[in-house]
C-alpha cells in the first residue's frame, strides 16, 4: 500500500466523523458551550476544517477553499478574513456560531475534495519536501499531512464526545 493511500483514507475516515457528529443536530446543540471556555461542536468543526484547509493548501500551493469557495461569506464570521481558530479566547469561540450542519458539512466536504486531489497526485518524494524550516528538524509535507490528520481526529472526536454529552443531557 502507497502512503498515498493511507493518508486518503485517513483523511475519508475524518470526512466520516466529522458527518456523523454533525449530522442532526439542531442550531442549539450545535452551538452550545457546556461552559464558557468550552468548544462548541460547530467551532470544533469549524476550527479543524480550517486547519485542514489552510495546511493542506500552504504545503501544496493551493487557494484556500474558506475565501475562493465563498465559505468566508456564507459563515458570515466576524473574524479576520483566514482565521483558523488557533488560540481562540473564548470570546472568539463564541463567534463561531452555524445555522445549520449543512454549512459544516459542506465546507468540510469541499476542504475535503481539495484535500483529495492534492493527494491523488502525490508520490513518495513530494512527503519529503520542506514546506516550512521555522521548525527543527524542518517539517515535510509527510510531517504535516500526518499533524493535520491527528489534529483533526482529536477534534472530531471531542466533538463527538461533545454531541454525546448534549445528547445525554437532553434525554
Amino acid at each position: 500500500m502507497h502512503a498515498r493511500d493511507i493518508l486518503i483514507d485517513g483523511f475519508d475516515r475524518i470526512r466520516d466523523e466529522v458527518h456523523a457528529t454533525v449530522e442532526s443536530l439542531g442550531t442549539d446543540a450545535l452551538n452550545a458551550r457546556p461552559d464558557h471556555d468550552a468548544n462548541s461542536v460547530a467551532w470544533l468543526v469549524w476550527h479543524l476544517t480550517r486547519v485542514q484547509d489552510d495546511h493542506v493548501a500552504d504545503a501544496f500551493g493551493l487557494d484556500q477553499v474558506w475565501p475562493t469557495g465563498g465559505w468566508q461569506k456564507r459563515f458570515g464570521l466576524d473574524l479576520p478574513p483566514l482565521d483558523t481558530g488557533y488560540g481562540h479566547s473564548a470570546a472568539r469561540v463564541a463567534k463561531v456560531r452555524v445555522d445549520s450542519g449543512k454549512l459544516l458539512t459542506g465546507y468540510y466536504d469541499a476542504v475535503h475534495e481539495q484535500t483529495l486531489g492534492a493527494l491523488r497526485g502525490i508520490t513518495a518524494k513530494d512527503l519529503d519536501r520542506v514546506v516550512d524550516e521555522r521548525w527543527d528538524p524542518p517539517v515535510t509535507v509527510g510531517v504535516r499531512l500526518v499533524s493535520v490528520l491527528s489534529d483533526d481526529l482529536q477534534h472530531v472526536g471531542q466533538a463527538a464526545y461533545l454531541r454525546g454529552l448534549l445528547q445525554t443531557s437532553s434525554a
